[in-house]
């Protein structure tokens, strides 16, 4: 299970990296055309509070469990998770704007 762990790790870095490194080479670092395209219809506006909704339960899991089995440094799990919706955060204030 290990290996599957770490294929699916390296698979969900490297495919979702891809498309975002492809739309920043053809159109820069863009944010209101990000934003315009993350919230161009309903689908896509779909997968964007999904996937919010998704990042606060794992959050709320993760400060549970954190407390439970007191563990340290948890809140790296955090930063990780936000450094990754760095620029998605850029992108719904240039809509809300």
């Amino acid at each position: 299970m290990r290996k599957l762990y770490l294929l699916l790790a390296i698979v969900g870095l490297v495919l979702p990296h891809y498309f975002f490194i492809s739309f920043l080479i053809v159109n820069g670092l863009d944010l209101q055309l990000f934003s315009s395209q993350l919230f161009a219809n309903n689908i896509s506006t779909f997968f964007v509070v999904d996937l919010v909704i998704t990042a606060i339960v794992f959050w709320t899991f993760l400060y549970q469990e954190a407390q439970r089995w007191q563990m340290g440094n948890w809140w790296v799990y955090i930063v990780a998770t936000v450094g990754n919706w760095s620029l998605l955060c850029l992108a719904v204030v240039s809509v809300l704007s």
